[in-house]
């Protein structure tokens, strides 16, 4: 069964969707807006980014309904593969264009005349149509996987326990997923077991056919989507960090700003990204799935909402966003203590008392 804990799982859930949806629905606006009066391949590739991390956070629910349920998959069936599928794909479209981001970032301070001159906005569009595609066609073992290994139910009941997906709330699709769909009392792998009982769970028990196909695509999303753009990312950004110090005319405001954004984007990667893939290597170095599998994929969550923090760091325009955000907040509070304030002054006023007013007013006759 399922080894992450209810509340462990649900936190890390709850807090990513609370602190990451707002952020990246704001820099979904702000880059929509900016592409739309003018774009520039940068704002492209965080865009798809952002959009990227917002799929990801409308399906982070069902993830917390599973959580909240002890691993009990009580949802419709077809929500299954296509939460695991949408949960993973968004996770790897990541590396992606963090990686893409990377390259626009050195190539501009290593190459600024060339760069500028070949500067093209479809060539991001281009390859955001490809990282799209990339991974659609790599995460949809996620839909292959439960119609493997289908010939009887004994190769069910045998299934491995120890090598269940390792997913906070049901990993595993390709990106670190096992079987679609799995029951504790198996029928049939390709049909959907019974929603009305109580012990059927999404992403569960891999039987021996299932993990001679899932452990070496694991190994190779660890390869291909994590491993080459992780050292892509790693040359460009270092380059970046030291042509960047040399540079005598930029403010070390921009500089510190720039650096960053850089050294973000890279313990983003190690620290989201690095222990779910190395449980991929793991894994099939020792032909079952570490028993901390499922913590490695809570590290992933936080990438949803780690993201926004580049964006603020490589966009002005996002941080012009933010901060006309915070300067209306502070007005809007500084407006209620004004008028909480003023009534709790008026509050404190008592009423004349009617021998003070005659005595005024005789006062006032004299």
């Amino acid at each position: 069964m399922q080894s992450c804990h209810m509340g462990l799982c649900l936190s890390v859930y709850v807090l990513t969707f609370v602190t990451g949806f707002p952020t990246n629905a704001l820099a979904f606006y702000t880059f929509s807006c900016k592409v739309r009066r003018k774009a520039t391949p940068i704002d492209i590739l965080l865009l798809n980014l952002t959009i990227s991390d917002l799929l990801f956070l409308l399906f982070l629910p069902f993830k917390m309904q599973e959580a909240m349920n002890n691993m009990i998959w009580d949802m419709p069936y077809a929500l299954c593969p296509l939460s695991g599928f949408i949960f993973y794909m968004t996770i790897y479209n990541s590396t992606f264009f963090l990686t893409a981001v990377s390259v626009e970032r050195y190539l501009g301070v290593a190459f600024p005349i060339q760069h500028t001159l070949r500067r093209r906005p479809r060539y991001a569009v281009f390859a955001s149509l490809f990282f799209w595609v990339f991974t659609f066609v790599h995460l949809s073992i996620v839909y292959i996987i439960p119609f493997i290994g289908t010939q009887g139910h004994a190769n069910h009941g045998n299934s491995n326990d120890n090598v269940s997906g390792g997913g906070s709330g049901g990993s595993g699709s390709g990106g670190g997923s096992g079987s679609g769909w799995a029951a504790l009392d198996w029928a049939a792998p390709s049909e959907p077991p019974d929603l009305h009982r109580k012990e059927a769970v999404c992403y569960q028990n891999f039987s021996e056919a299932q993990l001679n196909i899932l452990l070496p695509v694991r190994l190779e999303l660890c390869l291909v989507l994590f491993c080459i753009p992780f050292l892509i990312c790693s040359f460009c950004y270092i380059n970046f960090i030291r042509i960047l110090s040399r540079l005598q005319h930029i403010s070390r405001r921009r500089k510190l700003r720039a650096i960053g954004m850089a050294l973000g984007t890279l313990l983003v990667f190690a620290l989201c990204f690095g222990p779910y893939n190395v449980s991929h290597v793991v894994g099939f170095a020792t032909w079952r799935s570490p028993d901390w599998r499922d913590k490695a994929l809570l590290c992933s969550t936080f990438n949803a909402c780690l993201d926004p923090f580049i964006f603020y760091l490589s966009s002005s325009a996002v941080r012009g966003a933010v901060g006309s955000v915070v300067e209306g907040v502070r007005r809007r509070l500084a407006g209620c203590w004004a008028r909480c304030a003023g009534l709790c002054l008026r509050s404190r006023l008592k009423p004349d008392d009617p021998d003070d007013t005659q005595k005024q007013e005789e006062m006032n006759a004299v």
